[in-house]
């Protein structure tokens, strides 16, 4: 039986008049005759008394009654969410943010979504594209946004580039490095590097500049996904700091930290883009924070 004829019944046993019933729910009275009818004769059950003044529901239509009431009920809770989801008031979403991302960018846009939208639940998992990756293929999360420029070729993936995020080496202030013009990255190494995990290919241009080979043996001193830490630690020893401009600028506006002028070594940064499943059509909030990131990155 669809649903229309199980509000039918609903609104019959509420009105208990075929002609008020039949006006709620938009029929003519034998229209709606003929629906009560044919429920009846579906279900083998006797659901109505007609009195001459009233319409009563039997002892089977009660029973009926109030299981019809709640079909019809969660059913307009459906609508009403779809509504909901739609407009994008609600329907949760879980994503991947990269170490850059979360030290950047990604606190402001959640803070703006969560204003717009406090409806909404969402789940990030902050780790590095590696261990991202992984639970993108577990459909854990719908997407993630990283450094992408060490990401293997695959079919499966839909890349969408941001832009370059620019990153210096950065020490505290009053550190011995400090007042140097510039400094060779052997002082640098000499001091403890402070980095996220660095791709093969900025690992293979550090590891040339002090003779390490292969570039896999050469570890940091501290290597840690959470910026934070790292420029934490780096405020309080005479540890170099490699890290996103943006994300330690405050602290060199107000004196904490100190760019160094590495003699050398090239512009350093991570290449953000978003990754996807190919095929996958994204929930309305994961599509309306996809959008937001172009924006949240420039």
């Amino acid at each position: 039986m669809d649903l229309r004829r199980w509000n039918h019944i609903v609104t019959l046993a509420e009105r208990r008049n075929f002609a008020r019933a039949a006006e709620q729910v938009h029929l003519t009275q034998p229209a709606l005759t003929r629906s009560i009818q044919a429920a009846e004769a579906e279900l083998g059950l006797r659901l109505f008394d007609r009195g001459t003044q009233e319409v009563t529901p039997t002892p089977a239509g009660e029973f009926v009654v109030a299981r019809a009431r709640q079909l019809v009920y969660n059913s307009r809770c459906l609508e009403r969410d779809v509504d909901l989801y739609r407009s994008r008031a609600l329907g949760d979403t879980a994503f991947g943010a990269g170490p850059f991302p979360v030290a950047t960018f990604i606190p402001a846009l959640l803070a703006s979504v969560r204003r717009e939208f406090p409806g909404v639940n969402i789940r990030v998992e902050v780790s590095n594209w590696k261990l991202l990756l992984a639970r993108l293929r577990e459909e854990d999360i719908e997407f993630f946004v990283a450094d992408i420029s060490d990401l293997p070729v695959d079919p499966s993936l839909d890349l969408r580039p941001l832009r370059m995020e620019p990153g210096s080496f950065y020490v505290r202030a009053g550190h011995p490095l400090a007042a140097q013009r510039s400094v060779s990255f052997r002082k640098v190494w000499a001091h403890g590097l402070l980095s996220i995990r660095l791709p093969p290919r900025v690992l293979a241009l550090l590891a040339a500049k002090v003779d390490v080979s292969p570039p896999e043996v050469l570890k940091l001193a501290l290597e840690c996904d959470d910026v934070g830490i790292l420029k934490a630690v780096a405020l309080a020893s005479e540890s170099v700091l490699l890290a996103p401009d943006v994300a330690v600028a405050q602290d060199v506006a107000e004196g904490r930290l100190v760019p160094l002028k590495v003699d050398g070594v090239p512009p350093m940064g991570a290449e953000m883009g978003v990754v996807s499943l190919w095929g996958r059509t994204p929930s309305p909030m994961a599509e309306l924070i996809i959008s937001l990131l172009p924006s949240a990155v420039a």
